[in-house]
């Protein structure tokens, strides 16, 4: 079968979770691909939109929570968004590259490539069978007005959020979020320390603020380096945001028992290694940390649907989070003194999210494809 996925560098959540998907469908013999459709525009504004979007979070958090409740607004009223317009513009370049590179099937990550292909469809351009994958607990705006084959969504107990928004009932997959390999290996915590270079018998905690680096990351260190015990130690990944990894490693350069790091792809083996995470709510890392197993912190969501994932994760127990990054910090070293409520946390998370999602997804994609190929 032949199976483009298409996502976008705003997040990188989305991205991830489409490669988890093309992982699986390489693994079993398909030919897949996953593409940027921005990058096949020549303009620069399209071409750019991923970086524009990341500079925004990292300085000014709080626009994206009030653009995210403006689009709230805007899927109430009766015609279709400049959203979805823009993305339209999108559709002819989309058209060009599927008539070149034929599919059976397309996986969208991402809203955007949704909203793109369900121009096309309108506009009676040729269109493959098209799974959109939601990547957050939330229905979020202007999915309803997406037409997608079907949606895989998080957990069937969000199935009425999305219904409520006019998506069909039997159009939905409550699969859950799908995530790489290394998130669902057996390494054992001692293997992980090993291959990281981590001490073997401490208390480690890892602090995570994103692929962006977002959230209030200095005042999380700040407050467990002061208050952490004997030769705990702390892990920093400050993912793409030079400016905050360069700070911290000058403020703790000569602070024995803390890593400052930059992006990584050994997160999985990070999460494996430690005991307990702080991280921003992103639907994707928090659902890695779930699989892991590690008991886990939210910290400062960016406004939007950051905050109802979180809301999630503390009604089902599968995290804990407090008003401000001083209590967070503190509430995780409170955690790590409760070996049953850190037990009942791992309950929940096991409980709540779907260990083989991606494997679920492609048993789905491959029926799919068989199913168009007999039509």
């Amino acid at each position: 079968m032949n199976i483009l996925i298409l996502s976008c560098d705003i997040g990188a959540g989305h991205n991830t979770t489409g490669l988890a998907v093309l992982e699986e469908l390489k693994r079993r013999g398909h030919c897949a691909e996953m593409k940027d459709p921005f990058q096949l525009s020549h303009s620069l504004i399209a071409r750019n939109i991923g970086s524009f979007y990341v500079k925004l979070v990292q300085k000014f958090p709080h626009l994206f929570g009030i653009a995210y409740h403006l689009g709230m607004i805007v899927t109430k009223l009766p015609f279709l968004s400049p959203v979805y317009h823009a993305n339209g513009l999108m559709a002819k370049h989309l058209e060009r590259y599927l008539l070149a590179h034929p599919a059976d099937v397309v996986v969208a990550p991402h809203l955007y490539p949704a909203e793109m292909l369900t121009y096309m469809k309108r506009h009676n351009m040729p269109c493959p069978k098209l799974v959109f994958i939601a990547t957050d607990y939330a229905c979020i705006p202007f999915t309803e007005e997406t037409d997608c084959d079907y949606y895989v969504i998080p957990h069937k107990s969000l199935q009425n959020s999305f219904t409520a928004r006019g998506i069909p009932a039997e159009k939905l997959l409550p699969f859950g979020i799908p995530i790489r390999s290394a998130f669902r290996c057996n390494i054992t915590k001692k293997e992980a320390r090993r291959q990281l270079g981590l001490p073997l018998d401490t208390v480690c905690y890892l602090v995570v603020g994103g692929s962006m680096g977002a959230g209030k990351v200095k005042q999380i260190v700040s407050y467990l380096a002061a208050h952490r015990r004997n030769e705990e130690h702390i892990v920093v990944i400050c993912g793409n945001n030079a400016a905050l990894q360069k700070s911290l490693q000058s403020r703790y350069l000569f602070t024995p028992g803390i890593s400052i790091l930059g992006a990584t792809n050994q997160m999985g083996l990070y999460m494996r290694a430690c005991d307990l995470l702080y991280s921003k709510p992103g639907g994707l890392s928090s659902t890695e940390a779930a699989v892991t197993g590690i008991p886990l912190v939210h910290t400062t969501p960016i406004p939007g649907c950051e905050t109802i994932n979180r809301a999630f994760f503390q009604k089902h127990g599968m995290s804990l989070s407090a008003k401000d990054a001083r209590h967070q910090a503190a509430l995780g070293l409170r955690l790590m003194k409760n070996p049953k409520a850190m037990h009942y946390m791992r309950k929940q998370q096991a409980a709540f999210t779907t260990r083989n999602s991606v494997g679920k997804i492609c048993d789905f994609i491959e029926k799919l494809g068989i199913d168009e190929m007999k039509e």
